[in-house]
């Protein structure tokens, strides 16, 4: 009996061995499905987190570039009417100036008229006063 109960406690002792073992081998396996589910739960995460964040900088993009548009056709729209106003007062200045010299001109051209109309009475009345003298020296036949 001492063999058989030698027997039955080496085949138990064995037997919790490998059960023991099998054990220690399931722990291990369940514990790499584990990481393994937990690797695959932060890279699902992170590539959703990518996915937002490149959505929201297409969105951020895409406001940036139509706010840009319309602000390039404010100033384009302010620097045209600009223009346009600058055109017409320069327009209107030079106008005033061609007028103004236009003034001058004529002002200028009655002056010169009325002195050289001047001038010439003057010469036409010291050209009539110089041959109605009579001359100072006593004719030859008067002696």
């Amino acid at each position: 009996m001492k063999i058989s109960i030698l027997t039955i406690t080496v085949v138990t002792a064995a037997a919790l061995a490998a059960f023991g073992q099998e054990g220690a081998l399931e722990d291990v396996k369940h514990g790499a499905e584990k990481a393994g589910q937990t690797v695959k739960n932060g890279v699902e995460t992170a590539g959703k987190k990518t996915k937002e964040a490149a959505q929201t900088v297409g969105q951020k993009t895409k406001e940036t570039a139509q706010t840009v548009g319309h602000k390039t056709r404010e100033t384009a729209e302010t620097v045209g009417h600009k223009t346009k106003e600058t055109a017409q007062t320069v327009g209107r200045k030079t106008k005033e100036t061609a007028e103004t010299v236009g003034e001058k001109t004529k002002e200028s051209a009655k002056t010169v008229h009325r002195k050289s109309k001047e001038a010439l009475n003057k010469a036409e009345t010291s050209d009539q006063q110089s041959t109605n003298h009579a001359p100072n020296t006593p004719a030859p036949t008067d002696r």
